[in-house]
């Protein structure tokens, strides 16, 4: 699964359909085969680390998203990895656990607390001075690049560029 957001849910199919005679099993296969693509990376980083071109093109800023690190109870892995594949990659040095604001419809139907956490997320990330922030989330990425003119990219973007020859 290449979206947090979505990734977390599925992996709940098994749980949620517990009880429907028609999908429970099917559902509790597919919760069983999901995957984050994050945890991929301990994987791959042995097979791309010498196809990597690109990488050190300056400062990525991430931004952990809630589905990843909360719902999904995965932690800096995406930092850890793409560092190993040679990335400058960096969290906020405060508050990086916090919400974005993006928080799937909250943005739409709480705008002014949500844009507030965005201020202060891209406040801290700025801090970092990135050449791009980069997610696992699209709605953070989505929220987040609607406050910046920093580049905010998923990071698997920022790693097929990478793998092309150019960041």
């Amino acid at each position: 699964m290449n979206a947090s957001g979505c990734g977390v849910t599925v992996k709940e199919y098994g749980h949620h359909l517990q009880h429907d005679g028609a999908y429970a099993a099917r559902a509790q296969r597919i919760s069983e085969l999901t995957r984050d693509l994050s945890e991929l990376l301990p994987e791959l980083v042995p097979l791309l680390k010498d196809r990597v071109k690109g990488a050190a093109a300056g400062t990525l800023a991430y931004h952990p998203p809630c589905t990843l690190q909360h719902g999904q109870q995965l932690r800096s892995g995406v930092e850890k990895h793409l560092g190993e594949l040679g990335f400058s990659i960096e969290v906020a040095r405060t508050e990086s656990h916090l919400c974005c604001g993006s928080a799937g419809t909250y943005s739409v139907l709480q705008p002014e607390i949500a844009y507030a956490l965005r201020e202060r997320k891209l406040g801290h990330l700025s801090q970092i001075k990135p050449q791009t922030i980069v997610s696992a989330n699209i709605g953070c990425i989505t929220h987040l690049q609607s406050g910046t003119a920093t580049p905010v990219r998923h990071w698997v973007e920022v790693l097929d560029a990478a793998l092309l020859g150019g960041a």
